[in-house]
C-alpha cells in the first residue's frame, strides 16, 4: 500500500493519513457494492490492502452506494475534486497491478461509480 499511497500523497495532495484511510474506504466500498471475487482478487494482488480494507470496515458505511462513500470521504477531510482524484489514482493503480479487464468489470458493475474516474 505504501507505493499507492505515496501516490496519492504526492499526485493528488492529500496527507498520508488521509491517503491511507481513503484507500480503505474506496476499496471497502468496491467490496461492499462490485462483484465480491473479482473485487476480492483485486484486493489480494494489492499488498495491504487487505488490512486497509478492515480499518475502513469497523466504521461502517451508514448510508450505501456512491453517496454513502462519498460522506464518508468528506468525513476525512476530503473535497470533492480530491475524491474523484484519489478515486483516479486508486483505479489506475489497480488497473496497473490487476488488469484493465479487471477492473473494467468492476467499475462497470457499480452504478455511478464511472463518473468519478
Amino acid at each position: 500500500m505504501d507505493e499507492l499511497v505515496e501516490r496519492l500523497v504526492a499526485n493528488v495532495g492529500v496527507e498520508r493519513a488521509v491517503a491511507e484511510k481513503a484507500v480503505g474506504i474506496i476499496l471497502a466500498f468496491l467490496l461492499k457494492e462490485g462483484p465480491a471475487d473479482k473485487v476480492q482478487n483485486l484486493i489480494n494482488q494489492l499488498p495491504g490492502a487487505e488490512a486497509a480494507v478492515q480499518a475502513a470496515a469497523n466504521g461502517g458505511f451508514g448510508m450505501g452506494g456512491i453517496m454513502g462513500v462519498g460522506t464518508k470521504l468528506m468525513a476525512i477531510g476530503l473535497g470533492m475534486g480530491q475524491m474523484q482524484g484519489v478515486t483516479r489514482e486508486i483505479i489506475a493503480f489497480s488497473r496497473e497491478k490487476a488488469g484493465e479487464d479487471a477492473v473494467g468489470e468492476i467499475v462497470s458493475s457499480i452504478p455511478g461509480l464511472g463518473q468519478f474516474i
